[in-house]
Protein backbone atom coordinates (compact mmCIF):
# COMPACT_ATOMS: atom_id res chain seq x y z
CA UNK A 1 0.00 0.00 0.00
CA UNK A 2 2.94 2.31 -0.35
CA UNK A 3 2.27 3.41 -3.94
CA UNK A 4 0.63 6.79 -4.42
CA UNK A 5 -2.92 6.79 -5.65
CA UNK A 6 -4.07 8.80 -8.62
CA UNK A 7 -5.49 12.21 -7.78
CA UNK A 8 -8.21 13.95 -9.75
CA UNK A 9 -8.99 17.66 -9.58
CA UNK A 10 -11.98 17.92 -11.94
CA UNK A 11 -14.51 15.50 -10.48
CA UNK A 12 -17.69 16.50 -8.74
CA UNK A 13 -16.65 17.55 -5.21
CA UNK A 14 -19.59 15.66 -3.77
CA UNK A 15 -18.71 12.37 -5.41
CA UNK A 16 -17.61 9.67 -3.01
CA UNK A 17 -16.63 7.05 -5.60
CA UNK A 18 -15.21 7.16 -9.12
CA UNK A 19 -15.22 3.78 -10.77
CA UNK A 20 -13.71 1.44 -8.21
CA UNK A 21 -11.87 4.25 -6.43
CA UNK A 22 -13.08 5.68 -3.12
CA UNK A 23 -12.66 9.31 -2.22
CA UNK A 24 -10.78 9.97 1.03
CA UNK A 25 -11.77 13.15 2.92
CA UNK A 26 -9.06 13.01 5.59
CA UNK A 27 -7.20 16.02 4.19
CA UNK A 28 -7.60 18.76 1.56
CA UNK A 29 -6.01 16.64 -1.19
CA UNK A 30 -9.16 14.44 -1.34
CA UNK A 31 -7.50 11.46 -3.04
CA UNK A 32 -9.43 8.85 -5.00
CA UNK A 33 -7.95 5.56 -3.81
CA UNK A 34 -8.15 2.23 -5.62
CA UNK A 35 -8.55 -1.08 -3.79
CA UNK A 36 -5.29 -2.13 -2.18
CA UNK A 37 -3.68 1.29 -2.62
CA UNK A 38 -2.93 4.13 -0.22
CA UNK A 39 -3.53 7.84 -0.62
CA UNK A 40 -0.80 10.36 -1.37
CA UNK A 41 0.04 10.60 2.33
CA UNK A 42 0.51 6.82 2.78
CA UNK A 43 -1.66 7.14 5.89
CA UNK A 44 -5.05 6.12 4.53
CA UNK A 45 -5.90 3.29 2.18
CA UNK A 46 -8.75 1.48 0.47
CA UNK A 47 -9.13 -1.88 2.16
CA UNK A 48 -12.15 -3.90 1.21
CA UNK A 49 -13.99 -0.87 -0.09
CA UNK A 50 -13.47 1.17 3.08
CA UNK A 51 -11.11 4.00 3.95
CA UNK A 52 -8.82 2.62 6.62
CA UNK A 53 -6.25 4.42 8.75
CA UNK A 54 -3.20 2.30 7.92
CA UNK A 55 -1.29 2.99 11.13
CA UNK A 56 -2.81 1.51 14.29
CA UNK A 57 -4.37 3.60 17.03
CA UNK A 58 -1.86 3.67 19.90
CA UNK A 59 -3.28 3.18 23.39
CA UNK A 60 -0.62 3.95 25.98
CA UNK A 61 -0.15 1.86 29.11
CA UNK A 62 1.51 3.70 31.96
CA UNK A 63 3.81 2.27 34.57
CA UNK A 64 2.66 1.99 38.13
CA UNK A 65 4.19 4.00 40.94
CA UNK A 66 6.79 1.31 41.62
CA UNK A 67 8.17 1.79 38.12
CA UNK A 68 7.26 -1.69 36.88
CA UNK A 69 5.21 -2.15 33.74
CA UNK A 70 1.46 -2.26 34.20
CA UNK A 71 -0.25 -5.46 33.13
CA UNK A 72 -1.67 -5.50 29.60
CA UNK A 73 -5.10 -4.01 30.03
CA UNK A 74 -8.16 -6.22 29.84
CA UNK A 75 -11.51 -5.78 28.23
CA UNK A 76 -14.42 -4.80 30.43
CA UNK A 77 -15.54 -7.60 32.74
CA UNK A 78 -12.42 -9.76 32.32
CA UNK A 79 -10.60 -11.06 35.37
CA UNK A 80 -7.19 -9.66 36.18
CA UNK A 81 -4.38 -12.22 36.54
CA UNK A 82 -2.90 -10.54 39.60
CA UNK A 83 0.69 -10.84 38.36
CA UNK A 84 1.43 -7.10 38.67
CA UNK A 85 -0.33 -4.10 40.08
CA UNK A 86 -3.22 -3.30 37.75
CA UNK A 87 -3.32 0.48 37.72
CA UNK A 88 -5.86 0.71 34.87
CA UNK A 89 -3.99 3.79 33.65
CA UNK A 90 -4.69 3.75 29.94
CA UNK A 91 -4.51 6.67 27.59
CA UNK A 92 -6.01 6.75 24.11
CA UNK A 93 -3.40 8.74 22.21
CA UNK A 94 -3.97 10.49 18.88
CA UNK A 95 -1.34 8.36 17.13
CA UNK A 96 -3.21 6.65 14.31
CA UNK A 97 -6.51 8.18 15.39
CA UNK A 98 -7.44 10.01 12.20
CA UNK A 99 -8.22 13.68 11.78
CA UNK A 100 -10.99 16.23 12.33
CA UNK A 101 -10.81 17.41 8.70
CA UNK A 102 -13.17 18.62 7.23
CA UNK A 103 -14.24 21.30 9.66
CA UNK A 104 -17.63 20.00 10.64
CA UNK A 105 -16.37 16.67 12.07
CA UNK A 106 -16.06 16.07 15.80
CA UNK A 107 -12.69 14.64 16.80
CA UNK A 108 -12.23 10.94 15.96
CA UNK A 109 -12.15 9.88 19.62
CA UNK A 110 -13.67 11.63 22.63
CA UNK A 111 -12.90 9.32 25.52
CA UNK A 112 -14.16 9.40 29.11
CA UNK A 113 -12.17 7.87 31.95
CA UNK A 114 -12.29 8.22 35.72
CA UNK A 115 -8.85 8.91 37.18
CA UNK A 116 -8.25 9.30 40.92
CA UNK A 117 -11.91 10.05 41.44
CA UNK A 118 -12.12 12.69 38.71
CA UNK A 119 -14.17 12.05 35.57
CA UNK A 120 -11.93 13.22 32.72
CA UNK A 121 -12.52 13.50 28.99
CA UNK A 122 -9.68 13.25 26.48
CA UNK A 123 -10.36 14.56 22.98
CA UNK A 124 -8.08 12.89 20.45
CA UNK A 125 -7.22 13.92 16.90
CA UNK A 126 -4.39 13.90 14.40
CA UNK A 127 -3.92 17.57 13.63
CA UNK A 128 -2.91 18.89 10.21
CA UNK A 129 -0.35 21.67 10.68
CA UNK A 130 0.53 24.06 7.87
CA UNK A 131 1.79 26.49 10.48
CA UNK A 132 4.49 24.36 12.02
CA UNK A 133 8.21 23.87 12.22
CA UNK A 134 11.06 22.68 14.39
CA UNK A 135 13.44 24.44 16.72
CA UNK A 136 16.70 22.51 16.74
CA UNK A 137 19.25 22.85 19.55
CA UNK A 138 22.70 21.53 18.66
CA UNK A 139 25.10 21.19 21.56
CA UNK A 140 28.39 22.50 20.21
CA UNK A 141 30.73 25.47 20.32
CA UNK A 142 31.77 24.82 16.76
CA UNK A 143 30.85 27.34 14.12
CA UNK A 144 27.85 26.17 12.10
CA UNK A 145 27.17 29.34 10.15
CA UNK A 146 26.48 33.04 10.62
CA UNK A 147 23.30 34.11 12.37
CA UNK A 148 20.36 34.33 9.93
CA UNK A 149 22.23 32.13 7.39
CA UNK A 150 19.94 29.92 5.29
CA UNK A 151 19.70 26.25 6.27
CA UNK A 152 19.22 23.84 3.36
CA UNK A 153 18.21 20.24 2.83
CA UNK A 154 18.75 18.67 -0.60
CA UNK A 155 19.71 22.17 -1.76
CA UNK A 156 16.34 23.71 -0.82
CA UNK A 157 15.99 26.47 1.77
CA UNK A 158 14.11 25.11 4.79
CA UNK A 159 15.04 27.52 7.61
CA UNK A 160 17.79 29.65 9.11
CA UNK A 161 20.38 29.88 11.86
CA UNK A 162 18.99 31.78 14.82
CA UNK A 163 20.55 33.22 17.97
CA UNK A 164 22.91 30.85 19.76
CA UNK A 165 22.46 29.80 23.36
CA UNK A 166 24.91 28.83 26.10
CA UNK A 167 26.96 25.97 24.69
CA UNK A 168 24.55 25.36 21.81
CA UNK A 169 23.82 26.53 18.29
CA UNK A 170 20.16 26.98 17.33
CA UNK A 171 18.30 26.43 14.08
CA UNK A 172 14.75 27.48 13.18
CA UNK A 173 13.34 25.16 10.51
CA UNK A 174 10.11 24.95 8.57
CA UNK A 175 7.24 27.35 9.01
CA UNK A 176 4.42 28.15 6.65
CA UNK A 177 6.55 30.30 4.34
CA UNK A 178 8.87 27.41 3.51
CA UNK A 179 6.06 24.85 3.42
CA UNK A 180 3.68 26.72 1.15
CA UNK A 181 5.21 30.10 0.27
CA UNK A 182 7.99 28.95 -2.05
CA UNK A 183 8.41 26.48 -4.89
CA UNK A 184 6.87 23.01 -4.88
CA UNK A 185 10.33 21.51 -4.38
CA UNK A 186 10.96 23.77 -1.38
CA UNK A 187 7.66 22.80 0.20
CA UNK A 188 8.16 19.10 -0.46
CA UNK A 189 11.70 19.03 0.95
CA UNK A 190 10.73 21.16 3.97
CA UNK A 191 7.87 18.82 4.79
CA UNK A 192 10.00 15.69 4.34
CA UNK A 193 12.79 17.12 6.49
CA UNK A 194 10.45 18.13 9.31
CA UNK A 195 8.78 14.72 9.19
CA UNK A 196 12.11 12.91 9.47
CA UNK A 197 13.36 15.13 12.30
CA UNK A 198 10.13 14.83 14.29
CA UNK A 199 10.18 11.06 13.86
CA UNK A 200 13.73 11.02 15.29
CA UNK A 201 15.45 10.10 12.04
CA UNK A 202 18.81 11.54 10.84
CA UNK A 203 18.83 14.47 8.42
CA UNK A 204 21.78 16.15 6.72
CA UNK A 205 21.59 19.93 6.68
CA UNK A 206 23.91 22.43 5.01
CA UNK A 207 24.28 26.02 6.15
CA UNK A 208 25.17 28.82 3.74
CA UNK A 209 28.64 30.10 4.59
CA UNK A 210 29.07 27.40 7.21
CA UNK A 211 29.01 23.70 7.91
CA UNK A 212 27.26 20.50 6.94
CA UNK A 213 25.53 18.99 9.98
CA UNK A 214 23.98 15.57 10.53
CA UNK A 215 21.12 16.08 12.96
CA UNK A 216 19.08 13.44 14.78
CA UNK A 217 16.96 14.02 17.88
CA UNK A 218 18.60 12.57 20.97
CA UNK A 219 21.89 11.83 19.18
CA UNK A 220 25.22 13.70 19.01
CA UNK A 221 25.59 16.07 16.04
CA UNK A 222 28.11 15.30 13.30
CA UNK A 223 29.66 18.53 12.02
CA UNK A 224 31.57 18.39 8.73
CA UNK A 225 32.02 14.68 9.30
CA UNK A 226 33.32 15.13 12.85
CA UNK A 227 31.13 13.78 15.69
CA UNK A 228 30.64 16.12 18.62
CA UNK A 229 31.10 14.39 21.96
CA UNK A 230 30.79 16.97 24.69
CA UNK A 231 28.92 20.17 25.41
CA UNK A 232 31.21 22.78 26.94
CA UNK A 233 31.31 23.06 30.71
CA UNK A 234 30.80 26.82 30.37
CA UNK A 235 32.57 29.79 28.85
CA UNK A 236 36.25 30.33 29.59
CA UNK A 237 35.43 32.67 32.44
CA UNK A 238 33.00 30.19 34.00
CA UNK A 239 35.60 27.43 33.74
CA UNK A 240 38.10 29.62 35.61
CA UNK A 241 35.54 30.19 38.34
CA UNK A 242 34.78 26.48 38.67
CA UNK A 243 38.28 25.06 38.56
CA UNK A 244 40.68 27.75 39.81
CA UNK A 245 41.15 25.88 43.10
CA UNK A 246 42.15 22.74 41.15
CA UNK A 247 45.09 24.61 39.58
CA UNK A 248 46.29 26.56 42.60
CA UNK A 249 49.85 25.64 43.47
CA UNK A 250 50.23 23.38 40.41
CA UNK A 251 50.71 25.88 37.58
CA UNK A 252 51.54 29.59 37.35
CA UNK A 253 48.97 30.57 34.69
CA UNK A 254 45.88 29.07 33.07
CA UNK A 255 44.12 30.27 29.91
CA UNK A 256 40.76 28.70 28.99
CA UNK A 257 40.21 29.32 25.28
CA UNK A 258 36.64 30.05 24.22
CA UNK A 259 34.93 31.72 21.29
CA UNK A 260 32.72 33.70 23.67
CA UNK A 261 34.79 34.62 26.73
CA UNK A 262 38.39 33.46 27.11
CA UNK A 263 39.45 33.31 30.75
CA UNK A 264 42.83 34.06 32.36
CA UNK A 265 43.16 32.83 35.94
CA UNK A 266 45.77 35.30 37.24
CA UNK A 267 43.62 38.29 36.23
CA UNK A 268 40.22 36.74 36.99
CA UNK A 269 38.40 37.58 40.20
CA UNK A 270 38.48 33.89 41.18
CA UNK A 271 42.27 34.00 40.94
CA UNK A 272 42.47 37.25 42.88
CA UNK A 273 40.43 35.77 45.73
CA UNK A 274 42.86 32.84 45.85
CA UNK A 275 45.88 35.16 45.91
CA UNK A 276 47.13 34.35 42.42
CA UNK A 277 50.29 36.20 41.42
CA UNK A 278 50.56 38.30 38.27
CA UNK A 279 52.31 36.62 35.34
CA UNK A 280 52.72 39.44 32.81
CA UNK A 281 50.61 37.58 30.24
CA UNK A 282 49.03 39.49 27.33
CA UNK A 283 45.92 38.23 25.51
CA UNK A 284 45.26 39.42 21.95
CA UNK A 285 41.55 40.12 22.29
CA UNK A 286 39.01 42.62 23.55
CA UNK A 287 39.28 42.90 27.33
CA UNK A 288 35.87 42.91 28.97
CA UNK A 289 36.53 42.75 32.71
CA UNK A 290 39.68 41.50 34.46
CA UNK A 291 40.52 38.01 33.24
CA UNK A 292 37.71 37.94 30.61
CA UNK A 293 38.39 38.53 26.90
CA UNK A 294 36.05 38.70 23.91
CA UNK A 295 36.96 38.07 20.27
CA UNK A 296 40.28 36.29 20.66
CA UNK A 297 39.38 34.63 17.33
CA UNK A 298 36.62 34.22 14.80
CA UNK A 299 34.16 31.35 15.34
CA UNK A 300 35.33 28.06 13.88
CA UNK A 301 35.99 24.38 14.43
CA UNK A 302 39.16 24.73 16.53
CA UNK A 303 39.90 25.25 20.20
CA UNK A 304 36.78 26.27 22.16
CA UNK A 305 34.73 26.92 19.02
CA UNK A 306 37.33 29.29 17.56
CA UNK A 307 39.46 29.06 14.41
CA UNK A 308 42.53 28.49 16.59
CA UNK A 309 44.69 25.44 16.01
CA UNK A 310 47.74 26.89 17.78
CA UNK A 311 46.67 28.35 21.14
CA UNK A 312 49.83 30.48 21.34
CA UNK A 313 48.46 32.59 18.48
CA UNK A 314 46.26 34.50 20.95
CA UNK A 315 49.22 35.52 23.16
CA UNK A 316 51.23 38.73 22.87
CA UNK A 317 54.58 39.62 24.45
CA UNK A 318 55.04 38.68 28.09
CA UNK A 319 55.83 41.58 30.44
CA UNK A 320 58.67 40.94 32.92
CA UNK A 321 57.66 44.03 34.89
CA UNK A 322 54.38 42.30 35.74
CA UNK A 323 55.73 38.91 36.73
CA UNK A 324 56.90 37.18 33.57
CA UNK A 325 60.07 35.13 34.20
CA UNK A 326 61.94 32.16 32.73
CA UNK A 327 60.43 28.84 33.81
CA UNK A 328 56.93 30.27 34.37
CA UNK A 329 54.44 27.46 33.65
CA UNK A 330 51.31 27.86 31.50
CA UNK A 331 48.31 25.56 30.96
CA UNK A 332 46.09 26.29 27.97
CA UNK A 333 42.86 24.29 27.72
CA UNK A 334 39.55 24.43 25.83
CA UNK A 335 36.11 24.64 27.43
CA UNK A 336 35.47 20.92 26.84
CA UNK A 337 38.91 19.70 27.86
CA UNK A 338 39.31 18.14 24.42
CA UNK A 339 42.31 20.36 23.62
CA UNK A 340 45.03 21.12 26.15
CA UNK A 341 48.73 21.97 26.15
CA UNK A 342 51.47 22.85 28.61
CA UNK A 343 54.22 25.44 28.12
CA UNK A 344 57.10 27.01 30.03
CA UNK A 345 58.73 30.38 29.33
CA UNK A 346 62.34 30.21 28.10
CA UNK A 347 65.07 32.78 28.79
CA UNK A 348 63.62 35.07 26.08
CA UNK A 349 60.18 34.79 27.76
CA UNK A 350 58.83 32.76 24.86
CA UNK A 351 56.44 29.88 25.69
CA UNK A 352 57.91 26.50 24.75
CA UNK A 353 55.81 23.33 24.60
CA UNK A 354 56.70 20.74 27.23
CA UNK A 355 55.39 17.21 27.95
CA UNK A 356 52.05 17.45 29.70
CA UNK A 357 52.61 16.98 33.45
CA UNK A 358 50.61 14.35 35.30
CA UNK A 359 49.88 16.83 38.11
CA UNK A 360 47.54 18.75 35.74
CA UNK A 361 45.87 15.79 34.07
CA UNK A 362 43.31 15.44 36.86
CA UNK A 363 42.08 18.99 36.28
CA UNK A 364 41.63 18.40 32.54
CA UNK A 365 39.73 15.18 33.25
CA UNK A 366 37.55 17.12 35.70
CA UNK A 367 36.60 19.57 32.94
CA UNK A 368 35.67 16.65 30.70
CA UNK A 369 33.61 15.03 33.45
CA UNK A 370 31.64 18.23 33.94
CA UNK A 371 30.74 18.43 30.26
CA UNK A 372 27.40 16.89 29.43
CA UNK A 373 27.06 14.71 26.31
CA UNK A 374 26.48 16.75 23.16
CA UNK A 375 23.04 16.06 21.74
CA UNK A 376 20.62 17.34 19.13
CA UNK A 377 17.26 18.41 20.53
CA UNK A 378 14.28 18.75 18.17
CA UNK A 379 11.22 20.64 19.36
CA UNK A 380 8.12 20.45 17.19
CA UNK A 381 6.27 23.77 17.17
CA UNK A 382 2.75 24.12 15.79
CA UNK A 383 -0.26 26.39 15.93
CA UNK A 384 -3.50 24.55 16.69
CA UNK A 385 -6.18 26.52 14.92
CA UNK A 386 -9.48 26.47 13.05
CA UNK A 387 -11.00 23.12 12.26
CA UNK A 388 -8.88 21.39 14.87
CA UNK A 389 -10.51 23.32 17.70
CA UNK A 390 -13.95 22.99 16.12
CA UNK A 391 -13.54 19.24 16.37
CA UNK A 392 -13.22 19.56 20.13
CA UNK A 393 -15.97 22.03 21.01
CA UNK A 394 -18.68 23.80 19.02
CA UNK A 395 -17.32 27.27 19.86
CA UNK A 396 -13.55 27.04 19.25
CA UNK A 397 -12.53 30.05 21.36
CA UNK A 398 -13.82 28.21 24.45
CA UNK A 399 -11.09 25.60 23.98
CA UNK A 400 -8.40 28.26 23.62
CA UNK A 401 -9.49 29.95 26.84
CA UNK A 402 -9.67 26.61 28.67
CA UNK A 403 -6.11 25.76 27.61
CA UNK A 404 -4.71 29.11 28.74
CA UNK A 405 -6.80 28.94 31.91
CA UNK A 406 -5.22 25.56 32.77
CA UNK A 407 -8.57 23.77 32.65
CA UNK A 408 -7.45 21.76 29.64
CA UNK A 409 -4.19 19.79 29.54
CA UNK A 410 -2.57 19.43 26.11
CA UNK A 411 -0.37 16.52 25.03
CA UNK A 412 1.20 15.30 21.79
CA UNK A 413 1.11 11.52 21.66
CA UNK A 414 0.91 11.54 25.45
CA UNK A 415 3.95 13.81 25.81
CA UNK A 416 3.61 17.08 27.76
CA UNK A 417 3.81 20.31 25.76
CA UNK A 418 4.68 23.92 26.44
CA UNK A 419 1.86 26.24 25.38
CA UNK A 420 3.05 29.73 24.43
CA UNK A 421 1.33 32.69 26.08
CA UNK A 422 -0.70 35.07 23.97
CA UNK A 423 -3.40 34.37 21.43
CA UNK A 424 -4.21 30.98 19.97
CA UNK A 425 -2.81 27.59 20.93
CA UNK A 426 0.84 27.58 19.90
CA UNK A 427 2.51 24.54 21.38
CA UNK A 428 6.00 23.07 21.54
CA UNK A 429 7.04 19.49 22.36
CA UNK A 430 10.31 17.57 22.65
CA UNK A 431 9.97 14.87 19.99
CA UNK A 432 12.06 12.38 21.99
CA UNK A 433 9.19 12.21 24.50
CA UNK A 434 6.71 11.30 21.76
CA UNK A 435 6.36 7.61 20.72
CA UNK A 436 8.24 6.56 17.59
CA UNK A 437 6.79 7.37 14.16
CA UNK A 438 3.99 9.44 15.66
CA UNK A 439 4.19 12.20 13.02
CA UNK A 440 2.83 12.02 9.48
CA UNK A 441 2.20 14.35 6.58
CA UNK A 442 -0.24 15.35 3.89
CA UNK A 443 1.03 16.48 0.49
CA UNK A 444 -0.53 19.95 0.62
CA UNK A 445 2.23 20.01 2.15
CA UNK A 446 1.69 19.96 5.89
CA UNK A 447 2.74 17.92 8.89
CA UNK A 448 0.35 15.75 10.87
CA UNK A 449 0.86 15.47 14.62
CA UNK A 450 -1.08 13.61 17.31
CA UNK A 451 -2.86 15.95 19.68
CA UNK A 452 -4.88 15.30 22.82
CA UNK A 453 -6.90 17.64 25.03
CA UNK A 454 -7.78 16.41 28.53
CA UNK A 455 -10.21 18.14 30.87
CA UNK A 456 -12.93 17.45 33.40
CA UNK A 457 -16.08 16.00 31.90
CA UNK A 458 -18.30 18.68 33.40
CA UNK A 459 -15.95 21.37 32.07
CA UNK A 460 -16.02 19.74 28.64
CA UNK A 461 -19.81 19.79 28.52
CA UNK A 462 -19.89 23.37 29.82
CA UNK A 463 -17.53 24.45 27.01
CA UNK A 464 -19.92 23.08 24.38
CA UNK A 465 -18.32 19.69 23.83
CA UNK A 466 -19.85 16.90 21.76
CA UNK A 467 -21.65 15.00 24.53
CA UNK A 468 -23.08 12.36 22.21
CA UNK A 469 -19.60 11.44 20.96
CA UNK A 470 -18.12 10.59 24.38
CA UNK A 471 -17.04 6.94 24.67
CA UNK A 472 -15.24 4.75 27.17
CA UNK A 473 -11.72 3.40 26.78
CA UNK A 474 -13.16 -0.12 26.66
CA UNK A 475 -15.48 0.83 23.80
CA UNK A 476 -12.60 2.38 21.85
CA UNK A 477 -10.54 -0.76 22.24
CA UNK A 478 -13.39 -3.00 21.21
CA UNK A 479 -14.88 -1.01 18.33
CA UNK A 480 -12.14 1.29 17.05
CA UNK A 481 -13.05 4.42 15.14
CA UNK A 482 -14.58 5.78 11.97
CA UNK A 483 -11.49 4.83 9.95
CA UNK A 484 -11.55 1.21 11.15
CA UNK A 485 -8.24 1.51 12.95
CA UNK A 486 -6.29 -1.45 14.13
CA UNK A 487 -5.21 -0.97 17.75
CA UNK A 488 -1.85 -1.42 19.43
CA UNK A 489 -0.63 -1.06 22.98
CA UNK A 490 2.52 0.88 23.79
CA UNK A 491 4.25 1.40 27.12
CA UNK A 492 4.31 5.12 27.84
CA UNK A 493 7.46 6.89 28.97
CA UNK A 494 7.64 6.93 32.74
CA UNK A 495 8.45 10.65 32.81
CA UNK A 496 5.40 11.63 30.76
CA UNK A 497 2.85 12.55 33.44
CA UNK A 498 -0.47 10.74 33.46
CA UNK A 499 -2.96 11.31 34.82
CA UNK A 500 -2.46 15.04 34.24
CA UNK A 501 -4.25 16.12 37.39
CA UNK A 502 -1.33 18.23 38.59
CA UNK A 503 -1.38 20.10 35.29
CA UNK A 504 -5.07 20.95 35.53
CA UNK A 505 -6.93 23.57 37.50
CA UNK A 506 -9.61 21.26 38.85
CA UNK A 507 -11.62 23.53 41.12
CA UNK A 508 -15.25 23.71 40.22
CA UNK A 509 -16.27 26.63 37.97
CA UNK A 510 -18.16 29.47 39.56
CA UNK A 511 -21.92 29.22 39.54
CA UNK A 512 -23.45 30.59 36.38
CA UNK A 513 -20.22 30.44 34.35
CA UNK A 514 -20.44 29.42 30.74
Amino acid sequence: MSELSERFETHDPGAKQVGEKIRCDACPVMCYIAEGRSGACDRYGNVGGRIVRLDPLAILEHQNDAGTAAVPFTAAGEEWSGELVNTNRRFVSAIGAGTTYPDYKPAPFIVSQEVEGVDLVTVVTEAIFSYCGAKVKIDTDRFLGPETATVRAEGEAIGHVTTGEYGSQMLSLGGVNHLTGGSKAEGRVTCATLLALCNKKPVELTIDGGSTVLVQAGQPPVIDGQPEHRMRVGCGSAAIGMFATQWRGLVDEVVVVDDHITGVVSEHQAGKVLGWQETGIKILGHRSTPGRYFKVSEPGLGWGGTTISDPLSILGEWNPKKGARPGLSLLMVSTTGEQFAYFELDEALKPVARPFPERLRKSVVLIEQNCEPALCTVLFVGGAGGSLRAGVVENPVNLTRAVHGLRTYVTVGGAPVYVWPGGGITLMVDVTRVPDNAFGYVPTPALVAPLEFTLRRDDYLRLGGYAEEIRTVEDVEAAGGVYFNARERRLARADNPWPPLRGLHLSAPEAGSK
